[in-house]
């Protein structure tokens, strides 16, 4: 494919060199670059794709896109443009054929929920016969392949690599979650989706939009790219989904437990053993029995039988598909033990996710909850207090400890949680930085009829300071306590 051929569609500033040139490849990382590759020159936090033009260019790039003119200096063909991650994407879907176009593609976006309702609805797809692919927070996966995911959203051109190699490999359907920051980063540009879902807003990533609107701003976007979509699933229940609403240009299908809702679950009653619940849609009424657990696990449930109705899957294998999910990684995940303890782990690194955590465990009435977490390390800093005003009303026993520190001081982290707790002058917390040493803690304080749930990194099986990266899982160090304790 030419050069001129890859820019089709795309507005160009300006143009110098060979548009004739064959391109094998694009790539906006200089280290990927390789023989006959365009290379995309991305404006950066801490420094320019500009800076790195000169390694791929070694590499054998033989063209450049970029939204800074050409420097005298290089003769090799030049593609100025108005905006290089916006033309990176529309370039790539070029590149790669539009694989979007030849299959049916579900985006699902909100703040919370989006793994929960992607596993959900992949599963009911299979059941369907279909053959699903999944891109998320977890991992990236189809029919016979899969590999961990180094971000929810890929960058543009690796989204569009992957959604070829998902229609070459027969994946019929793809369900992807879409995060706000790809969303304001034009990652899904190009990408032509059939249904778009919003699972819910509330405050998170405030170190990256500047307020709630501006969130909420970049999520809408999902809904107004021009592409194919044929509705829109939206959680009823929550206000700034009745704003998306009141906004949406196309057939919306909502879901919730309020009257208005079009897929509305009636007489929901909570269950530690899963969720068990008559849901009506305006086809008639089917009944869903899930695995998962919670009132917001049945929000997701909602959410993905609004996203295959949309879809027509029939509501037989929406029923089958529900049933056959058994849990998702690292999202209330349970994990087994011989004391008489419900021992949960949880992605919950909010304020509002870590509330709904609570919450679902207070729903099961044990005798005592208690919580392990702390807070990341160059993140939204105002959350750290909110969390400890949380666990202060609703934990009866609080460990803190450290989450992913990265470049910060987990002591300076863990204070600004206990300001939390000086909030609503509650004391039942104790201190320990060493996240293993935290866990440890909170099981030997457990007895039976205990909740003990480990929150903050759920699937994750990293943890990152300042000066290295090492290998830490909570269900393994959860698992490794247990045998210890089981043992003696």
């Amino acid at each position: 494919m030419t050069l001129q051929d890859v820019l089709q569609g795309i507005p160009v500033v300006a143009a110098g060199g060979a548009m004739t040139e064959e391109i094998a490849g694009i790539a906006f990382n200089s280290k990927a670059a390789r023989p006959g590759f365009l290379f995309a020159a991305l404006p950066g936090a801490a420094r320019n794709g500009l800076d790195f033009v000169a390694e791929a260019l070694a590499a054998g790039a033989v063209a450049v896109l970029s939204a800074w003119p050409k420097p005298p200096a290089v003769d090799t063909a030049w593609v100025q443009v108005a905006d290089a991650r916006e033309a990176l994407a529309l370039a790539a879907a070029n590149f790669y054929g539009h694989p979007s176009d030849r299959m049916k593609v579900v985006g699902v976006t909100g703040t919370k929920g989006k793994t929960t309702t992607t596993f959900i609805l992949e599963e009911i797809l299979r059941a369907a016969g279909a053959a699903p692919g999944l891109i998320g927070t977890i991992e990236y996966r189809r029919p016979g392949w899969s590999a961990a995911a180094p971000r929810t959203t890929p960058e543009s051109s690796d989204l569009q690599a992957l959604l070829r190699d998902f229609l070459d490999a027969g994946v019929s359907h793809c369900v992807m979650e879409v995060s706000s920051h790809a969303l304001e980063q034009k990652r899904v540009w190009g990408v032509s989706y059939d249904v778009a879902v919003f699972t819910n807003l509330s405050g998170e990533h405030m170190d990256y939009h500047p307020s709630m609107e501006a969130y909420f701003e970049a999520k809408r976007k999902l809904f107004f790219l021009d592409h194919k979509k044929s509705a829109a699933v939206v959680n009823w229940d929550d206000p700034w989904g009745q704003k998306l609403v009141a906004e949406l240009p196309m057939a919306t299908v909502t879901f919730g437990l309020e009257p208005a809702a079009i897929v509305r679950a009636l007489k929901y009653i909570p269950s530690e053993n899963g969720i068990d619940v008559q849901v009506t849609y305006p086809g008639g009424t089917m009944r869903i029995q899930s695995a998962l657990v919670g009132r917001h696990n049945l929000y997701n449930l909602l959410a993905a039988v609004g996203a295959a109705l949309a879809l027509s899957v029939p509501p037989a294998d929406i029923v089958k598909g529900i049933a056959a999910l058994k849990g998702v990684p690292g999202r209330f995940e349970r994990v087994p033990n011989r004391r008489g303890l419900l021992v949960v782990v949880d992605y919950a690194h909010t304020d509002n996710a870590l509330e709904n955590l609570l919450m679902t465990a207070r729903e099961f009435k044990p005798r005592r909850v208690i919580v392990v977490f702390g807070a990341g390390g160059d993140r939204d800093r105002d959350k750290r207090e909110r969390m400890g005003r949380v666990a202060a009303r609703l934990a009866d026993w609080t460990v803190l400890t450290s989450d992913n520190p990265r470049s910060e001081d987990p002591a300076e982290i863990i204070a600004a949680i206990e300001r939390g707790f000086t909030k609503e002058a509650v004391r039942a917390y104790e201190v320990e930085p060493d996240r293993r040493k935290a866990i440890v803690r909170a099981l030997a304080t457990a007895n039976k009829g205990d909740i003990v749930l480990v929150a903050g990194k759920g699937h994750e099986n990293t943890q990152i300071f300042r000066d290295r990266t090492v290998h830490f899982s909570d269900v393994e160090a959860v698992e490794e306590t247990l045998r210890g304790m089981e043992g003696s």
